[in-house]
């Protein structure tokens, strides 16, 4: 997460995005997605951008049913990250900075199939043992978000 500056900038000075997005574990398995950011892929929780007319529930359905061809129900709001970056830190070119609101919901698969996006963000989606996520080249939301439900079940909330 970037500094910010004292006195913090105006909401009007900087650009917010709003994502969802969903941890899904079935069988001792987590489903991800492999994001083509720029460069370097990494995986990802399934989801993404909340567009303008959506809900934020909407939203992570949506972006799961485009990046895994799954259709899922959303079973319990896990919790909300925001990070800020500064506007060198930003893939596009822009002098605002950012600040990423992620909203991470547990969900259940109850329809479609595996499939990959197409153009997209992603390339792939797959299933991995939860004992082998520790391993992969991941963004640090998969860990966020497993983090998550972990404390959900502990105080006894719905598994995803």
């Amino acid at each position: 997460m970037t500094h910010v500056p004292d006195p913090a900038p105006h909401y009007t000075e900087y650009d917010t995005r709003l994502a969802a997005y969903a941890v899904i574990v079935r069988d001792g398995q987590l489903l991800l997605a492999l994001w083509n950011e720029q460069e370097r892929k990494r995986w990802t929780l399934p989801g993404g951008g909340v567009e303008l007319h959506e809900t934020v529930e909407e939203g992570a359905v949506r972006e799961v049913r485009e990046e895994t061809g799954y259709d899922v129900r959303l079973t319990e709001l896990l919790g909300i990250e925001t990070d800020v970056f500064a506007a060198a830190e930003r893939a596009q070119d822009t002098a605002r900075p950012l600040k990423a609101v992620r909203v991470f919901f547990a969900a259940q698969i109850v329809g479609g199939r595996l499939t990959a996006e197409a153009d997209g963000t992603t390339d792939e989606a797959r299933w991995f043992p939860l004992a082998e996520v520790a391993e992969l080249s991941r963004v640090s939301m998969v860990d966020t978000g497993l983090g998550l439900l972990a404390r959900s079940e502990g105080r006894g909330g719905e598994r995803g």
